[in-house]
Order: C-alpha cells, then structure tokens, then sequence
C-alpha cells in the first residue's frame, strides 16, 4: 500500500479508510514511519487525513509512536495545519507517559489551547487532560490549571465544562498539594 496514495484516493475521508491505514502502518515500524511522514507532511490535506490514522495506531500500539513523540509535539506549535493534527497530537499526548524532555513544551502548548477562546473545543478537552495528568509530576501547575478551568467554565462549551468538572473533582480526590 503507498500510504500517501491511499490517504487521498476518495474526494471523501472514512473511518474504514482511516482503519485500514492505521492497520498497515501498524503492520511493521518501516510502514508506521511512512505513515508519520505523512502526518508531518506540508501538504494540508495529506498531514490532516493521516493524523486519525496515526492517533488510532498511536492507541493499538504506544511503542511505535514512542520514537516520534519529538514530531507530535512539534505539531501543537503548526499554525498552517488543519486542526485535525493539532487536536490528535494532543489526543495521543494525553495517553502516553511524555518524555521529561518534552515536558515543558507540552504543558505551554496546553496552558496556550485552553486559555485561547478561538481553540477547537476537542484540542481544549484533550490538553485540560493532558496538563491534569502532568500535574501529578508538576504539582506547581495545579492552582494556575485549576484557575484556568474554574475562570472558562462560564464562557466554554459543555464539553469543556464537563471535561473541567470532572478533572477539578480529580484534583479535590487526589489532594494534590497546592489545590
């Protein structure tokens, strides 16, 4: 299968083609690293189709994509991307232990979705994830991201409200220090 090929074949993009990706590039690390070629690719449409095929593999098998954490990270940062990138960088950071390295870049990138009102109410669920659970290690952040969810509850969506609730309640239960 060439991957690029595949990836824009059909005017329409489906959830059988995005599996049937994921399941070839799943096949062996040669064919998963065409596949986030793809995914960091310039072209608009070929980077956004490939992005749901690298989060589904991302889930099937955390190992292959532990050697491009490096490349998801650098995507959060992408303005010329569809938000289909963006948001299943962050959806596959918010499963994944993330490297110490990428740490810091991480939780800055998620601090800036969540406070910006014009971020796509997915990229924000995913990124209020992904800094709760980087709180466990950093228990300093956990009063700004408890400030940012308490401060946006009013003016979010529901899915934002209801993914805040629950990580505020997170945070009661765990009596992380500083909350």
């Amino acid at each position: 299968m060439n991957i690029r090929q595949a990836l824009l074949q059909n005017k329409i993009y489906t959830k059988a083609q995005a599996t049937a990706i994921t399941t070839y590039a799943c096949s062996s690390p040669t064919q998963f690293e065409k596949l986030m070629q793809c995914f960091t690719d310039k072209d608009y449409r070929v980077a956004q189709r490939a992005a749901w095929s690298v989060s589904e593999a991302a889930e099937k098998n955390v190992k292959l994509i532990k050697p491009y954490l490096g490349e998801v990270v650098k995507q959060l940062n992408r303005t010329s991307v569809h938000p289909a990138v963006v948001r299943n960088s962050v959806r596959i950071l918010q499963h994944i232990d993330i490297p110490e390295e990428l740490q810091g870049e991480v939780m800055d990138a998620c601090f800036n979705f969540i406070e910006k009102p014009a971020t796509p109410v997915a990229i924000k669920a995913f990124a209020l994830t992904t800094l709760f659970n980087l709180s466990r290690l950093y228990p300093e952040i956990v009063n700004e991201l408890k400030t940012i969810i308490e401060n946006r509850m009013e003016n979010e969506t529901a899915a934002f409200v209801s993914r805040g609730k629950k990580i505020l309640q997170q945070l009661q239960e765990s009596k992380t220090p500083g909350v």
